[in-house]
């Protein structure tokens, strides 16, 4: 089928061709136009959070990702000049149509103002100009503004200029590696215009659905520079194989759609799967990032039965100048010394990947991080006013929620919550809690009660995690409120806390699903029950160092870095793409030397046929695949450099020390028994 497709298209080139450019021009075009559609979500549907979210926005008008807060500091100041400050603060917001102040205080030396509006993110975040200028229009020179709109328009920018420097070094690095690893001919652009295609497709399918369905801010830049280095691997072996084949055979096309074009596909099937159960997460960004990244080699398979075998017969030919050789060699020594000594080799291999994996034992997850958005932007730098004057726990309060309903103007409602209060003020991890008699701590109805509990740490933190459980389990189950009052816990610890739990609980059915999935396609493609579950362990171990070495740089601050907990869905992203990338090294390796072995040749030759032929391009292949990854690396973003830095890691590791040294080792102790299948007898010898 795959053949019958691939001459189809080259019997129909010009239409295929056109068809390509037109949905790669419609995908610039849908690029370019993206970030207005993009957005932020920590919710969780479904959560008591999420209820308490919801009764906030409805009932005390708290629209959060619409809401902007202002920071002035000022220096012993009168009643009367506070006055005059807060007078000047709602003359400024009178910037933004139909805004009010929702919460005002002023305490030690700071005045903050809470700046609500009607608007979604994105259109509040288009007036955080105007109202930093009216600020100072208003004598407020020096006031900062933040919140989420304020956050919103001071980081897509950097993420665009993070976005384009990554492309740059991205593509001149690929450049220089395409031409190492297919010498100086024009097949080098043979990837590039393979991934432009496929890149811009996607991205332009992520703007059709960004329309309807939630789409985070990191996604075009996890979709350009990951799809870069994904679609340039998958291109890369079909060159490759593409090449040799003009050497052998007298229908090159069909040998290569036979051989490497039905591996890429194969792999692509197989990153799509483990990708698609990111679905399974009940976390809308989770999902879009899984969804973004699921598109991706969708298309590149689309691509490579289509438009690859097109520019192959257009721009695959010889080398004038070839690099290869020494690629060869360079790869050729390693294998032989794992062949020739392969209980020597295995051993000490896996004991480097023991000690490699041993940070793991430090790692923490948080929801998310304050440190996330970039120290020199106003919106951080507020934050960080606060942070350092009063404390990081109260940048994201508890806020619990009390809906009274039948009880509502009862006499005693009032003491209730004034010794709710107090008990809660009690708590060693609370710094203050914030109610009182009128709006905003009791809606315009009289019916709903609001709490603002402040702690002492961050909301990643254990301690403020420990905080919600008591809270939830402790505190609020024995407020005291008549029967029938309903209360909940909102705000972001809670939120985080709940993000965190959607994720645990779904972490059993997507690795079950990932393994099980991979097991079946690996059954198939080998048709060896011992290649596959060795397969399927050995890109465990890569994903375990990828963990461990992003525990090593964030929490022990190796280089700029230093966090000391790492961002929950990073983890589950690197595992996801991280499986699928090292079965495709796996796939691309272990089936020529399956083709070797079916051809008669014995175990070892089949191992250094396999690994002569398609080590090296794998070994380039992932090299390129990591010089994609420094616009994630470099970037400003502690969530993209932890993924960045992840996936470079793994997939580093993966096509050099496990794929280069453990599998061969391993399979030569397996012997005959790599190409045993239940129910076939023994292998032969």
């Amino acid at each position: 089928m795959l053949v019958t497709w691939s001459k189809a298209a080259i019997k129909a080139r010009t239409l295929v061709l056109t068809m390509w450019i037109a949905l790669t021009a419609f995908g610039l075009f849908g690029a370019s136009h993206l970030d207005q559609y993009l957005t932020t979500s920590l919710t969780v549907p479904g959560t008591p959070s999420a209820a308490a979210n919801e009764i906030l926005n409805e009932k005390f008008r708290e629209n959060t990702e619409g809401t902007f807060t202002v920071m002035y500091k000022y220096k012993q100041a009168s009643a009367q000049q506070i006055a005059n400050f807060k007078a000047s603060v709602a003359q400024a917001a009178r910037v933004i149509p139909g805004s009010e102040i929702t919460n005002e205080k002023a305490f030690a030396g700071t005045l903050y103002s809470n700046i609500g509006t009607s608007f979604e993110l994105k259109e509040a975040a288009a007036y955080t100009k105007a109202l930093r200028e009216a600020l100072i229009s208003q004598g407020l020179t020096g006031a900062f503004v933040t919140g989420p709109p304020a956050i919103e328009s001071d980081v897509v920018p950097i993420l665009s200029s993070d976005l384009q420097k990554g492309q740059l070094i991205a593509v001149v690095l690929a450049i220089l590696l395409l031409i190492a690893t297919l010498g100086m001919t024009w097949a080098v652009l043979i990837p590039l215009l393979f991934g432009l295609a496929t890149i811009s497709t996607t991205l332009g399918i992520i703007y059709l659905l960004a329309h309807k369905f939630l789409m985070v801010l990191y996604v075009p830049n996890i979709v350009e520079l990951i799809g870069l280095g994904l679609a340039i691997d998958y291109s890369l072996l079909m060159v490759h194989r593409y090449r040799r084949e003009l050497e052998q055979s007298q229908d090159p096309i069909l040998q290569t759609m036979k051989t490497a074009g039905r591996t890429a596909v194969i792999s692509g099937i197989t990153v799509a799967l483990g990708l698609a159960t990111l679905l399974l997460v009940p976390v809308p960004f989770v999902r879009s990032i899984g969804l973004a990244c699921l598109i991706l080699p969708i298309v590149s398979i689309l691509a490579a039965i289509t438009l690859q075998p097109i520019l192959l017969t257009m721009l695959a030919a010889a080398p004038k100048v070839d690099f290869t050789g020494l690629l060869e060699f360079s790869f050729d020594r390693l294998t032989n010394m794992a062949i020739a000594k392969p209980r020597k080799v295995f051993a000490l291999t896996l004991i480097a990947l023991s000690i490699l994996i041993s940070p793991l034992l430090w790692l923490q997850v948080t929801p998310s991080s304050l440190s996330a958005i970039p120290a020199h932007l106003e919106s951080a730098q507020a934050l960080n006013t606060v942070t350092d004057k009063v404390g990081v726990g109260v940048i994201t309060p508890h806020e619990i929620v009390i809906d009274l309903r039948a009880n509502a103007g009862s006499a005693n409602i009032a003491a209730t919550r004034f010794e709710f209060a107090k008990k809660l003020a009690a708590n060693p991890e609370v710094f203050t809690v914030a109610s009182g008699e009128k709006w905003p701590y009791i809606d315009a109805s009289g019916r709903y009660l609001r709490l603002y509990v402040f702690g002492q740490h961050d909301l990643g933190s254990d301690q403020t995690k420990q905080l919600v459980h008591q809270l939830r389990d402790d505190y609020i189950p024995n407020a005291g409120f008549p029967t029938g009052t309903k209360i909940y816990l909102g705000g972001a610890p809670a939120q985080g806390v709940d993000l965190l739990n959607a994720i645990k609980s779904s972490l059993p059915t997507i690795i079950s699903l990932i393994l099980l999935i991979t097991l079946f396609i690996l059954l198939r493609t080998f048709r060896s029950l011992v290649l596959a579950v060795k397969a399927i362990i050995l890109d465990l171990i890569s994903i375990a160092v990828s963990f461990a070495t992003v525990v090593l740089v964030f929490k022990f601050g190796l280089g700029t870095y230093q966090l000391q907990q790492l961002e929950a869905w990073v983890l589950i992203l690197l595992f996801a793409i991280l499986f699928g990338l090292s079965m495709d090294y796996e796939i691309f390796i272990v089936s020529r030397m399956r083709e070797a072995w079916d051809r008669g040749a014995s175990n070892e030759e089949a191992i250094l046929d396999g690994m002569r032929n398609s080590g090296t391009v794998v070994t380039a292949a992932a090299l390129i695949f990591i010089s994609a990854l420094t616009g994630l690396i470099t970037g400003h973003f502690a969530g993209l450099q932890q993924l960045g830095i992840g996936l470079a890691a793994g997939v580093l590791i993966d096509a050099t020390i496990i794929r280069g040294l453990l599998l061969p080792s391993a399979m030569v102790l397996l012997g005959r028994w790599n190409w045993w299948m239940p129910g076939q007898g023994k292998p032969r010898l």
